[in-house]
């Protein structure tokens, strides 16, 4: 196939807001790949390389300025084939070598298409193809149910290889995807309720645990081999030696654990988030010792356990974790819970967690039956521009405008500002982090990719004009920035709207 057709299928899906059409526009395209065509195809739809880091910036782009090609010839096996020439290029030389293949590569490329490489080897691609629009597409495309094609990406982790299943070997290839001890799965992840009375009553069978202000991990062992994953399936394993210690000397042969993980002060409180994760960067591994607390699992000695209720994957974890099993509580009255809640914020803890035990483990969705119950209402947006600050803050990026992800795959839609929250030392970071990502100006703001998720805490929404969303933050402030964190796992438009005053229950209602 031609890029062409990838890059004009790309230019529809931008224009159109309207979830079925990009379905199915992208469905189309799909349909028509060739088999090894697949994994370039998918990467460069989601706005990535598949290789990787290649070694391409704005430095190696601005060198880069032949002439375009008058028509298309330029097939999508090619681009991939040259990215992954450029995958390899290191050492002496490379600088060089990386020149050519990139001008043999764009002196091939229409106008219109080397446009389109430039935004994709930078980063700068945003064309509303998300994962979960794309996983409508290949069901469409592959005549499968989405709901397979969504399960075979939660447990290979790679888009490209479902699609791949999906349109070559249909449901039975799809069906044949297992959890792998080794491979991590996408972490399942809780929707947020405005009470713990709220949530104690939506959810049959309850079970409340603390909600740790850490790090989420997922640990995988095999017999003496162990890897640990962060939430975005990261690994850290190098990094971490004390969690791989506690792993290696659980009472088991095999097993796969979903937990949180968070560095204590000497009186065994939490430290601050931004220390838990400065741990996942350290150049010593010994720099701030790390505590694994545990509250899934999903694999024990060769039983999955992946769709087993909550339940018996507690009775699992209650055999194996120990000590490092996070504290919980089932089926307790409100009362107890309350004391539960209580006891959690006492100990310096975010709040906590309230699951079914009936619940099955929605790998890589906000499943209903995970609710998040704190004191203060929180959510994670999208960092889309920025204004230059004055007074005290002349010089530096200050106010900022907050996205939510847009549910139908567009661009991030813009709920409000804040310039509350910020320390100098932060001021400082997120000015280098921004302008390092600008993609223009507007007046005496400074757009830029959308990027960087960030925490913000809030009294409410309110219904407002003023922004695309037609809702606006009230009193909102940062509470801290989540490198844990993608844009894609930021809170999207519905979760906003449903802060709303009375939305709180039909919304649940709407998730049953």
């Amino acid at each position: 196939m031609l890029l062409d057709d990838l890059v004009r299928t790309s230019r529809e899906v931008t224009a159109t807001r309207s979830r079925n059409r990009k379905t199915a526009v992208l469905a189309a395209l799909l349909a028509r790949l060739e088999p090894a065509e697949v994994a370039p195809a998918v990467a460069f739809l989601a706005g990535e390389v598949r290789q990787g880091r290649i070694g391409v910036g704005w430095a190696a782009l601005r060198q880069v300025a032949p002439p375009p090609a008058a028509a298309p010839s330029l097939t999508i096996a090619r681009v991939d084939a040259a990215l992954t020439d450029l995958a390899r290029l290191t050492g002496s030389g490379s600088g060089a070598a990386r020149r050519r293949v990139l001008e043999e590569l764009f002196a091939r490329a229409t106008e219109d298409e080397q446009r389109y490489l430039r935004a994709l080897l930078l980063g700068e691609l945003r064309q509303g193809a998300l994962e979960g629009v794309m996983v409508e597409a290949v069901a469409a495309a592959g005549s499968v149910p989405a709901e397979a094609v969504r399960r075979a990406l939660m447990l290979s982790g790679r888009l490209a290889e479902a699609t791949t299943a999906a349109l070559t070997g249909g449901e039975p290839a799809l069906a044949a995807f297992g959890l792998r001890v080794g491979r991590p799965v996408r972490p399942m992840l809780a929707s947020p309720a405005e009470s713990l009375a709220e949530a104690l009553r939506e959810l049959a069978r309850p079970v409340v645990e603390y909600k740790l202000d850490g790090a989420r991990i997922q640990v995988h062992r095999d017999g003496d081999a162990v890897r640990v994953f962060t939430r975005t399936l990261r690994e850290v394993t190098d990094g971490v030696p004390e969690l791989v210690e506690v792993v290696r000397a659980l009472p088991c042969r095999s097993v796969v654990l979903d937990g949180e993980t968070l560095a204590l002060t000497d009186a065994g409180t939490p430290r601050p988030f931004q220390e838990t994760m400065s741990r996942f960067g350290a150049a010593s591994p010994r720099e701030l010792l790390l505590r694994p607390y545990f509250f899934d699992c999903l694999h024990l000695d060769g039983t999955d356990l992946l769709d087993a209720p909550l339940g018996e994957r507690r009775a699992a974890l209650g055999a194996v974790a120990g000590e490092h099993r996070m504290p919980a509580l089932e089926e307790p009255d409100e009362d107890a819970a309350e004391r539960m809640m209580g006891r959690a914020l006492a100990e310096g803890h975010e709040g906590v967690m309230v699951k079914s035990l009936d619940g099955r483990y929605a790998a890589g969705r906000r499943g209903r039956s995970w609710r998040k119950v704190k004191p203060a209402h929180t959510l994670d947006l999208v960092v889309i521009a920025a204004e230059w600050g004055s007074g005290r803050r002349v010089g530096t990026l200050s106010n900022l405008h907050l996205g939510a992800r847009d549910p139908d795959g567009g661009e991030p839609v813009m709920v409000g500002k804040t310039f509350k929250g910020l320390t100098d030392e932060l001021l400082a970071w997120q000015t280098r982090e921004l302008l390092a990502r600008e993609v223009g100006r507007d007046g005496h703001a400074v757009l830029v990719r959308p990027e960087l998720v960030v925490e913000i805490e809030l009294d409410g929404v309110q219904t407002s004009p003023r922004y695309p969303g037609g809702v606006a933050l009230r009193f909102a402030r940062v509470l801290r920035y989540r490198p844990d964190k993608g844009p894609a796992e930021a809170d999207d438009l519905t979760a906003v709207r449903a802060m709303l005053p009375g939305e709180a229950g039909r919304a649940g209602r709407a998730g049953e």
